[in-house]
């Protein structure tokens, strides 16, 4: 589904000749091909699952939020304009994320369901997370609440 749409967005862009959409895409489409062929060494000729396309575009965003910070540090604003309109329309793709609310009802939920009592099953709780939420939240925010949570 997530290829379609990708795909659909770049014949569109293409048309309307939005050359920011146009780039932005094709660069998720080029991560998206290199992701596909290296998980055929593991047997899965078919690409990556919807999922792991929502974990890869959560990481094109972190990337270009640690971008966004350089640039500013070193005065570059017009860099980091760019990369925050990257950011936009890599979001267009993602699920609506939770809230910070959400997120801590989230995050103790399965604390709770795990029976999670300290630091040491901080791993148990973030892989839950991911499997349950993958796409829907900021897990480096999750990790920071999780440890938290965990009287880390």
């Amino acid at each position: 589904m997530l290829r379609t749409q990708l795909n659909d967005t770049l014949k569109s862009a293409m048309l309307s000749k939005d050359s920011r959409v146009v780039s932005t895409v094709r660069l998720i489409l080029a991560a998206l091909k290199d992701r596909d062929i290296a998980a055929r060494s593991r047997a899965v000729m078919d690409g990556i699952s919807d999922d792991e396309i929502l974990q890869m575009l959560q990481s094109m965003i972190k990337q270009r939020r640690e971008s966004i910070s350089l640039y500013e540090q070193g005065g570059r604003l017009e860099l980091a304009q760019q990369e925050q309109d990257e950011i936009a329309i890599i979001e267009r793709f993602l699920p609506q994320q939770l809230s910070e609310a959400e997120m801590t009802d989230a995050v103790s939920a399965i604390i709770a369901e795990l029976g999670a009592g300290g630091i040491k099953d901080m791993g148990r709780v973030m892989a839950t997370l991911k499997e349950r939420h993958a796409g829907t939240m900021d897990f480096t925010k999750a990790s920071a609440l999780t440890k938290k949570l965990l009287g880390g």
